[in-house]
């Protein structure tokens, strides 16, 4: 008699699925400090839409005693981190090393904060030197935000050509985990000094609902961040912060103001 030998099942092993992918749509807005329009104020920012990278930054105005206009010591800063991040490896960009050489290559007279956020695979990947920042919104709600820092009330960590001020070591590190439809707005201190988080919040989850863009939402941010600047009877955070410092202040602060607001996307359906 013949014997046969029973066939087997062969199952391969699950696999889990592929983390899906990702991808950043942003939009900004910029309104200067009305009495510095003609010069173009003192912010500077940028988005990479490829590299999946955006940026902040906002020049010390203390140098116009000098005769220095800090702006372009920003906006050269910002345009030196695009051009590291395009030198980065595809996929691998590295923000600590992108504002070490930005901040190595920029030789206009100044100093500024910084602020550069990456989306790497399902992470946000950022740094943050100064009171720029930003906040990562998820369901209507804050679940992430950059601190400020600050050497003393009003005076922020910045780096400056030439040395003498702070490294881009000194930086905050951040490593943090996002998914489709949480919202990144990030700023200079011209937006966290006039709104509150649940104000910034409020105004995302408007938007939101209303199917309004990146760029839209960045607007509206900014015109709102505006208003209070301009509200000499609100409670602001700068005003809370400088009474805790003890000065007597009530109201907002005019500034420059930045916005950029980044959708975190599933790259399958952009």
């Amino acid at each position: 008699m013949r014997h046969y030998r029973r066939s087997r099942r062969i199952t391969p092993p699950l696999k889990s699925p592929a983390p899906e992918k990702l991808k950043l749509v942003s939009g900004s807005c910029y309104l200067p400090h009305p009495a510095k329009e003609a010069t173009g104020g003192e912010d500077g920012h940028f988005i990479c839409v490829d590299e999946q990278a955006i940026g902040v930054a906002d020049g010390v105005g203390g140098w116009a005693d000098h005769g220095v206009d800090a702006g372009l010591y920003a906006k050269e800063l910002m345009s030196k981190s695009m051009s590291a991040i395009k030198d980065e490896p595809e996929g691998a960009i590295d923000p600590s090393r992108v504002l070490e050489k930005a901040f190595t290559g920029t030789k206009a007279r100044g100093s500024s904060t910084a602020c550069i956020i990456t989306l790497k695979e399902q992470g946000l990947h950022a740094v943050n030197l100064g009171d720029s920042g930003f906040i990562v919104v998820r369901d209507g709600r804050t679940v992430l935000k950059s601190p400020s820092q600050q050497h003393d009330f009003n005076f922020t960590y910045q780096l400056e050509s030439g040395g003498g001020s702070d490294l881009p070591s000194s930086a905050d590190v951040f490593h943090y985990s996002v998914a489709p439809g949480d919202v990144i707005i990030a700023g200079t201190d011209g937006l966290f000094d006039n709104l509150y988080d649940n104000e910034i919040t409020a105004v995302v989850v408007e938007a939101l609902r209303s199917g309004l863009g990146a760029q839209g939402t960045a607007q509206k941010i900014a015109a709102l961040a505006r208003e209070r600047a301009e509200d000499k009877h609100r409670q602001s955070p700068f005003a809370a912060a400088a009474q805790e410092a003890g000065y007597r202040y009530y109201g907002g602060k005019l500034d420059d103001i930045t916005v950029v607001v980044s959708y975190v996307t599933s790259a399958s359906a952009v």
